[in-house]
């Protein structure tokens, strides 16, 4: 009695087991954020003037999210290098901070490119945008990559 006891417990721990992988790698392949932590601070290019900006990716699919995750540090670089010494003028309004945005999404995607060579991320956000629109059109399949950064705190001080 004993035995099949311990074998019943055993099937239902490897089905439980399974089944919870199955749900990590359907949670890796969908769209996913993010986070790039810890914050950014930066300096910008007035004296005591610093950014602090906090970023999320959407990034879909197993492959991308590996990849931003293994080159998290040079993406982390890149930005750092971008964000660094700005003026605080250029980052007033929404339109100047929308800028910043599409450009922190194209220092992305360059960047995973010449990393990893990966399929999609050097594209243009304004390529990206309208191949995604002709996906909703139904003329264009779906592809899994990189998506869009965005802003998830902006601080000017």
């Amino acid at each position: 009695m004993r035995l099949w006891v311990v074998l019943l417990s055993l099937l239902f721990m490897s089905a439980a087991a399974a089944n919870e992988e199955a749900k990590e790698s359907e949670s890796e392949s969908g769209a996913k954020y993010m986070e790039m932590a810890p914050k950014f601070t930066v300096n910008l290019a007035e004296p005591k003037k610093y950014l602090l900006i906090n970023v999320q990716l959407l990034v879909e699919g197993g492959e991308a999210i590996a990849a931003v995750k293994k080159h998290m540090p040079a993406l982390r670089h890149e930005l750092i290098m971008l964000y660094s010494g700005k003026p605080s003028e250029d980052l007033q309004t929404m339109e100047q901070r929308e800028a910043l945005r599409q450009e922190t999404t194209t220092v992305i995607r360059e960047t995973l490119e010449k990393m990893e060579g990966v399929k999609g991320h050097g594209k243009s956000a304004e390529k990206v945008h309208a191949e995604e629109k002709k996906a909703e059109e139904g003329k264009v399949e779906h592809t899994e990559g990189f998506k869009e950064a965005y802003f998830t705190e902006f601080l000017v001080d």
